[in-house]
């Protein structure tokens, strides 16, 4: 096909027209071609799963068109969210393929509305994230929130009052450029009055002395390490030609799965060390 199914970077429109015509699968096609991926690593069989579910991507991104992101953008993060889901889904399971990938379509979508939709991030943590499109939701339907409206959007959420009221600030703000362009606005950006402490000679000493703290616990840490955790970490965080799981499992003769437990482990030990 001329078109990149699992990217729409050309005519929107003719993506969605293609990815309609592509005929939907049985539950007994869609189980033999998971079936058919889990057991043998068949490509094709996730090539066939995944086009025949592109067109549920376009329907759920549509119902994030009120974030002002482009919807080519969104059916491609929810495309990937698919491709996920189809690595992970189970046929003996016995739901659908798109039942399961919901989740994890969403989720992607989810991702890159928090990561674009503003130049600051309005929502870091998971309940900041549940509570950031929530809200919007809520707000759809109420307008802006009075006491009792926020009492009732915090109750129906499972968070506090005040945590309602700061995302709703955080709805209503505005982006501010630092150093706007226009004459009207230099005398309140922040360029104008934010003062640069780059080269404040106190503020120098003590950003070197905390680096050099750090990195004497982080050494410190790394030798508390076996000789072999502490070289996959190196490996594959420290060195600038970072090593693949699969290359340090060839190297020391076991799987890439037991790298990473190596890895995580390590890595647990290290934060531990860091935060005593």
């Amino acid at each position: 096909m001329p078109l990149n199914l699992t990217a729409p970077t050309q005519s929107l429109e003719g993506y969605i027209q293609a990815v309609n015509r592509i005929p939907a699968l049985s539950a007994e096609e869609e189980r033999e071609l998971a079936v058919r991926l889990r057991d043998h690593g068949d490509v094709d069989a996730a090539r066939r799963l995944i086009l025949a579910n592109l067109r549920y991507v376009v329907q759920i991104a549509r119902g994030y068109q009120g974030y002002g992101l482009p919807q080519a953008d969104l059916i491609q993060e929810g495309n990937i969210g698919l491709m996920k889901a189809v690595k992970r889904f189970d046929p003996d399971v016995g739901v659908r393929l798109i039942s399961f990938a919901v989740h994890w379509i969403r989720a992607e979508i989810h991702e890159y509305i928090l990561r674009n939709w503003r130049i600051v991030k309005v929502a870091t943590t998971k309940a900041q994230r549940k509570l950031f499109f929530n809200l919007r939701k809520a707000k759809k339907r109420l307008g802006w929130l009075n006491a009792h409206e926020v009492e009732t959007v915090a109750r129906d959420l499972g968070v506090q009052p005040g945590e309602v009221l700061e995302m709703e600030r955080r709805l209503a703000a505005q982006d501010s450029a630092f150093d706007p362009q226009g004459e009207d606005d230099e005398g309140t950006a922040p360029a104008a009055y934010l003062r640069d402490q780059r080269y404040d000679p106190a503020e120098r000493l003590m950003e070197s002395d905390w680096v050099e703290h750090n990195r004497r616990q982080l050494a410190h840490a790394l030798e508390e390490l076996d000789e072999r955790s502490r070289e996959i970490l190196k490996r594959r965080w420290i060195d600038e030609d970072k090593a693949t799981l699969q290359t340090l499992a060839d190297e020391y003769g076991v799987s890439a799965e037991r790298i990473r437990q190596l890895e995580k482990a390590a890595l647990k030990k290290l934060r531990a060390r860091l935060a005593a």
